[in-house]
């Protein structure tokens, strides 16, 4: 008997002991388990513009969590040694409480709340969810970096504990976002819901011969102005890394250019990695 996991919307039908596409969450005893809950890859104290983050507690730090695993297969992620790694991947315990608790605890050097971050943080759904439940109680603040590929259901769940979002819109045709293995539509509706919820701000990394059309950054800048006008759009210059290594950096130039384009519908647009 197979068990589906509900998260995204690649709802893997797992076997006993078989792991999903995004190699954190594993079918035991027909419940989805999340191997990655409580296992920590990174944890920094990062400056919030480092999110990217412009319009949300500027000058403020944030501490920055992350675990491994990813729903996406980009072949041009700067994570990879932990968003495409599995349970092997080496990692430290950490529950919850002793995350809210660390946050707490470095208040006096800026930190306002936790950021989930680093890899995909959404296959790990249940430690985010028990961590900001944690977080919020102590009057701090819950910052997620997301791709935005998850089910409407556990998103709707989960905003009211979050307070800022920044999701990664990797392009604005379904083409491009199949070969990533992902969705547009779904990371669209992400970006809607959030936007009424909570702060939310949008990346976009320019992949040269990829999404560097001028055509698509307006088509991408206009859908998010009509969801909100003043919401912060990145674009961010790609370098060579993981299966894209071969591949020339992102001329300055056409970062922008397009972040030009942007501004014809956005009141808010930063070049990012110039």
């Amino acid at each position: 008997m197979k068990t589906v996991c509900g998260l995204c919307f690649h709802r893997c039908a797992l076997s006993e002991g078989e792991t999903g596409l995004c190699r954190a969450r594993q079918n035991r005893g027909g419940q989805i388990v999340p191997l990655n809950y409580g296992r920590l890859t990174s944890l920094a104290l990062d400056p919030i513009e480092k999110k990217p983050l412009r319009r949300f507690f500027p000058g403020s730090r944030i501490l920055s969590a992350g675990s491994f695993g990813c729903n996406l297969r980009c072949p041009f992620c700067q994570n990879a040694s932990i968003a495409a790694a599995g349970e092997e991947c080496p990692a430290e315990d950490c529950s919850p409480q002793e995350l809210a608790d660390t946050a707490e605890r470095l208040r006096g050097r800026g930190n306002i709340g936790v950021a989930y971050t680093y890899n995909e943080p959404l296959v790990g759904y249940e430690f985010v969810r028990d961590c900001a439940a944690l977080v919020r109680g102590k009057g701090m603040v819950n910052v997620l970096v997301t791709n935005g590929t998850i089910e409407e259901e556990p998103w709707r769940a989960l905003l009211p504990l979050i307070n800022a979002v920044n999701i990664d819109l990797k392009g604005f045709t379904e083409p491009w976002y199949r070969r990533l293995g992902g969705d547009l539509e779904t990371v669209k509706r992400s970006i809607r819901l959030a936007a009424e919820r909570c702060h939310v701000e949008v990346t976009t990394l320019i992949v040269p011969g990829e999404n560097d059309g001028e055509d698509e950054m307006r088509a991408l800048s206009e859908w998010l102005a009509s969801v909100d006008p003043e919401l912060p759009l990145h674009v961010s210059r790609f370098f060579p890394c993981h299966r894209m290594a071969d591949k020339p950096p992102t001329p300055v130039e056409t970062v922008y250019r397009l972040a030009e384009t942007a501004r014809e519908s956005l009141r808010y647009v930063y070049t990012g990695n110039c």
